[in-house]
């Protein structure tokens, strides 16, 4: 069974910076790909970023190059990296980790309580 646990939102001011890190257990060895996810008020959750094992990024479009989705070798941790914020990229963010094709918290439905973050002056 896989827990992740996100930490490192917070308030920020517009063009500020924040670092948010998801904590992996379980079976981590089985991973090939982790993600950000985040979801604002009234709004769909969205794909943020992804990495999977050979290091390849994706990221939304309105990332635009603000942000870096990185991890650890072993799978215990995947950081995003965000930088000059948005009040638009207010949301409580998310990640899920993937086995195989199958998402972990997409497919189960269940994803925790993420970490808020707020863009505000």
């Amino acid at each position: 069974q896989v827990r992740l646990v996100e930490s490192g939102g917070g308030l920020v001011q517009p063009g500020g910076s924040l670092r948010l890190s998801c904590a992996a257990s379980g079976n981590r060895a089985s991973f090939n790909a982790m993600g950000w996810y985040r979801q604002a008020p009234g709004k769909e959750r969205e794909v943020v970023a992804t990495i999977i094992a050979n290091g390849r990024t994706d990221y939304g479009d309105f990332v635009k190059g603000r942000f870096t989705i990185s991890r650890d070798n072993s799978w215990n941790t995947a950081y995003l990296q965000m930088t000059n914020l948005k009040p638009e990229d207010t949301a409580v963010y998310y990640c899920d980790a993937r086995y195989g094709s199958v998402w972990v918290r997409r497919h189960s439905g269940s994803w925790g309580q993420g970490t808020q973050v707020t863009v505000s002056s």
